[in-house]
Order: C-alpha cells, then sequence, then structure tokens
C-alpha cells in the first residue's frame, strides 16, 4: 500500500510542482520554510511526545500487570474454592455415614426395645391369665361350698370343715 502511494507521489509531484506555465512560483522557499518549521516543532516537543509515549506506555503496562495479578488471584481463588468444595464433599460424605450409622443403632434400639415391651407385655398377659384362673378357680370353690353348705341333704360338721380345710392348707 505504501508503495504505491510512493509511486503516485512520484509521478505526480513533479507534475504539480513544475506545471505552472512559464510563471515563476515561490514553492521551493516554502518547503524549505516548511521544513524548517517542521524541524522546529519536532525539537520542540519531540521530548514532551517521547514523554507521553513513555508515561502511556507505562500506564497501559502496570494496567496489563494489575489485570494479571487480578487473574492470578481469580485463580487461587477457584483453586482454593475447589479445594474447600471437595472438603465439603467429603463432610458430607462422612455425615451420610454417620447418620447411616445412627440410623441402624437407632432401629437396633427400637427393636431391642420392642423385643422387651414384648416381653413384658407377655409375661404381664401370663401372670393376668394366671390371676383370672385362680380367681375363677376360688370363685366355683366358693360356690360349690356355699351350695353344699346350703343345702340341707348333707350335713358338714365344724369339725369335718376343719379337718378338710387343714388337709388342703398342709
Amino acid at each position: 500500500m505504501k508503495k504505491k502511494w510512493l509511486f503516485v507521489i512520484a509521478v505526480f509531484l513533479p507534475v504539480i510542482l513544475f506545471a505552472s506555465e512559464g510563471t515563476e512560483t515561490d514553492i521551493v522557499p516554502r518547503t524549505v520554510n516548511f521544513l524548517i518549521f517542521i524541524a522546529i516543532i519536532y525539537y520542540l516537543l519531540a521530548d514532551k511526545l517521547q514523554a507521553y509515549f513513555d508515561s502511556r506506555t507505562q500506564s497501559i503496562e502496570s494496567q496489563l500487570n494489575e489485570v494479571q495479578k487480578k487473574l492470578e488471584e481469580s485463580r487461587k481463588k477457584i483453586e482454593s474454592a475447589k479445594a474447600e468444595f471437595e472438603h465439603a464433599k467429603d463432610i458430607a460424605d462422612e455425615l451420610i455415614q454417620d447418620s447411616i450409622l445412627d440410623i441402624n443403632s437407632i432401629k437396633n434400639k427400637v427393636a431391642q426395645s420392642y423385643e422387651s415391651e414384648m416381653t413384658t407385655l407377655l409375661k404381664n398377659y401370663n401372670d393376668k391369665i394366671e390371676l383370672e384362673t385362680r380367681k375363677a378357680r376360688k370363685d366355683i370353690v366358693t360356690e360349690i361350698l356355699d351350695e353344699l353348705l346350703n343345702d340341707n341333704n348333707i350335713t358338714i360338721t365344724k369339725d369335718n370343715l376343719q379337718s378338710i380345710i387343714l388337709k388342703k392348707v398342709a
């Protein structure tokens, strides 16, 4: 692209410079004055432009360094977060295992409690049956004795009754 422009300038510059039809122009002194003006501007502004571009370069570098530091900090935070996540995952697994053990322990305690309660209830039931059986026997014996004692056909004396009772007690 630059070559094309240089070619265009090289071809048309002499045409433009020497295109006058015999009249003298002051193009050469103006060009010299322009070049001197550019040299003076460069002499006055070169240090300031150089300082400006250097400071701009430094600010861009510092911003780039800050971005890289933030990026590195972000990476470290990500790694830290991953490590914490893995640690939390391990703790969660441990909690699950502990809760399973606790559940099994509670199941066993409830089963043992159930078994002991059932044993107690069964014993109480058997005791109640035995008590009711004794009571029923006593009531039947009392009823039969009342019938026998109230019956006039059978006569039992006190001595006979005492001997029967003594035999039963002994």
